[in-house]
């Protein structure tokens, strides 16, 4: 392998570990490669466009660091600020988004086609606490063998279970065939 290659093989690795890492983080200083650069302060304010070198003068005579903030830009939008601070603010936003974000689940609740009117109402109370805590809950009814004969009692018991959460719940999707189950999917209901 001759010396062109073998630096060919090292720029292109380098090249292939430097998108890596920059893809994770923002730029910051030297990594910025755009000749010209729109410039702003810590606070926000418009510090005009400039080439990168004078960004990075500004930068340092500063003792801050140059953060891209907007690389997709035109031209490219910097920012000169604390990096650590920057990043730890940032991790404390997500943070903050985190908390506020909630999650739904799905839990399932089965049934059989000769379920007694009973056991539809102990399954439905157990329905009931999931939907007031604001999950979504999937109905399934399974026909085994010879049930299969029975799609209409079926459909009776699915429609007493719904009758008997619909205080605390709507249907989100009907019963409907899947394969041999028959499946319906309920909501909590939105406060008003």
């Amino acid at each position: 392998m001759c010396e062109f290659e073998a630096d060919t093989h090292i720029r292109f690795f380098i090249c292939f570990w430097r998108c890596k890492t920059i893809s994770k983080e923002a730029l910051i200083n030297e990594e910025i490669r755009a000749k010209e650069l729109r410039v702003l302060s810590g606070d926000g304010e418009q510090l005009g466009i400039m080439s990168r070198q004078e960004a990075l003068d500004l930068a340092e005579e500063k003792k801050l660091d140059l953060v891209c903030i907007a690389p997709k830009a035109n031209p490219p939008v910097c920012r000169i600020l604390d990096y650590s601070k920057y990043k730890y603010e940032m991790k404390k936003r997500e943070k903050e988004a985190k908390k506020k974000q909630k999650t739904t689940e799905v839990k399932e609740i089965r049934l059989s086609t000769f379920i007694e009117d009973h056991d539809i109402m102990v399954k439905a109370k157990t329905g009931g606490k999931f939907l007031k805590n604001g999950d979504k809950l999937k109905v399934s009814l399974r026909f085994r063998g010879r049930e299969r004969d029975y799609v209409a009692r079926g459909m009776e018991v699915m429609d007493k279970f719904a009758e008997a959460v619909a205080d605390v719940s709507v249907i989100e999707k009907k019963a409907k065939f899947e394969g041999r189950s028959l499946t319906m999917v309920l909501a909590p209901k939105a406060d008003k």
